[in-house]
């Protein structure tokens, strides 16, 4: 049974729109979702004159903190489900096996491109979680 469902989202409406189904099934289940965002690093920004105009560390804490307001704001698609959040810095696939193993998930549930299955492809990340989790990974798709 599905008690911890990991998702990983990425900001885009494309992204979220696995949510519905995942407020259905942790619903059934009676399930915890943990919505994940991964920020890339950042680099220290420069002017022309060699200024900081930046810091990495600055940019990573305002992107985190954008990215949790965003979560927070899609907590009301999966109303009547328990909803964590969590925003992380570093590489989209070692981060999400990485929560998954934090978080105990027992399922993964991201969106893949349609056209991709076409052509037997899938994202760099997509590709990394699925060959290395060591829970069930849903990848979903848009009708085309």
């Amino acid at each position: 049974m599905t008690k911890r469902i990991l998702v990983p989202l990425d900001m885009s409406e494309r992204s979220e729109s696995v949510l519905p189904l995942v407020a259905d099934l942790a619903r059934a289940n009676g399930a915890t979702v943990r919505l994940l965002h991964i920020t890339p690093y950042s680099r220290t920004r420069f002017s022309e004159d060699n200024r900081v105009l930046i810091y990495a560390h600055q940019q990573e804490e305002r992107d985190a903190a954008q990215a949790k307001q965003r979560l927070q704001s899609l907590e009301p698609l999966l109303d009547g489900v328990a909803v964590e959040h969590r925003v992380r810095i570093g590489d989209p696939g070692e981060e999400i096996l990485r929560e998954a193993d934090i978080f105990g998930a027992d399922a993964i549930v991201m969106r893949a491109s349609p056209w991709r299955w076409w052509r037997r492809t899938l994202g760099r990340v997509a590709k990394q979680v699925r060959a290395r989790a060591d829970v069930p990974v849903l990848l979903l798709s848009e009708a085309a």
